[in-house]
């Protein structure tokens, strides 16, 4: 395995391993809870993986083991998050759920100890999610009294469901990784010691298959959230004719034949 290379950027680190890149958000005195800086690193850090064609998919997770991320940082709610102050926040924080959502490459949202809040939003943004049994989750929009955008509500409803997204926002109450799972909010639970082994083997599990056909199903998967006449269907077929065309649907069919593991470039 080689070494990662890692770039801190405010509380976010940006961290690059072999055909993997990792988000980690690194506030753990505060239980990695999101504060301005890092809402507006995250569509920085986010697009350097994208425009970086040796990356194939994309990790999220939370610093230290006690938590993903609790949600946002309420130290600054009176400064930031009133009166006309609220509305930078407020594009801030949109940029970085949107960064997650609109990523064009697969990502997954490795879980562990607090999922809450604005970190909720962030795994349901996330393409997989994969927790420890210690995971707890929660969204708490009203116990604080602020309102929850529509676009991030229908995202609730895209993961769990409607009857689940009207649970959660009208109870605000805590639900454990069992629950989660049953409600298909995770992929997979595992010991909180395995988190990392298991979400590293899923990731390096997907840089293994072949580039294009992973851009090309997350194309589909983008374009499926849009309304019907707002999809770009012309794109969607081009990029699953790019695959049949390319050197690695060769590879791919050849190694099939051989029964030996192909080995993609992403051509």
């Amino acid at each position: 395995m080689s070494t990662p290379d890692t770039t801190p950027i405010g509380q976010l680190h940006s961290v690059k391993q072999g055909h993997v890149g990792h988000v980690v958000f690194d506030n753990p005195k505060k239980f990695n809870a999101m504060n301005y800086d890092m809402w507006a690193a995250l569509p920085r850090v986010m697009d350097d993986f994208v425009q970086d064609p040796e990356i194939r998919v994309i990790v999220l997770s939370g610093a230290g083991d006690k938590a993903f991320v609790s949600g946002a940082d309420i130290s600054q709610f009176d400064t930031l998050r009133t009166g006309d102050a609220n509305i930078v926040y407020s594009q801030a924080s949109e940029a970085g759920y949107a960064a997650v959502l609109d990523c064009p490459k697969p990502t997954v949202a490795q879980i562990q100890g607090i999922c809450m809040g604005g970190g909720l939003g962030l795994a349901l943004n996330c393409d997989v999610r994969i927790c420890a049994s210690n995971a707890k989750f929660r969204m708490p929009a009203g116990r604080l009294g602020l309102g929850y955008a529509f676009d991030g509500v229908k995202r609730f409803t895209e993961v769990v469901g409607v009857s689940h997204t009207a649970d959660l926002f009208f109870s605000a109450r805590i639900f454990d990784a069992t629950e989660a799972l049953g409600m298909g909010l995770v992929k997979q639970v595992v010991a909180a010691p395995d988190l990392a082994q298991t979400v590293n083997d899923y990731a390096h599990s997907v840089t293994l298959n072949a580039p294009l056909t992973l851009a090309a199903a997350k194309r589909a998967l983008l374009e499926l959230r849009k309304n019907p006449e707002q999809r770009d269907m012309a794109l969607v077929q081009s990029m699953v004719a790019a695959c049949f065309a390319s050197q690695d649907y060769q590879e791919g069919r050849q190694a099939f034949a051989a029964k030996r593991a192909p080995i993609f470039k992403g051509h």
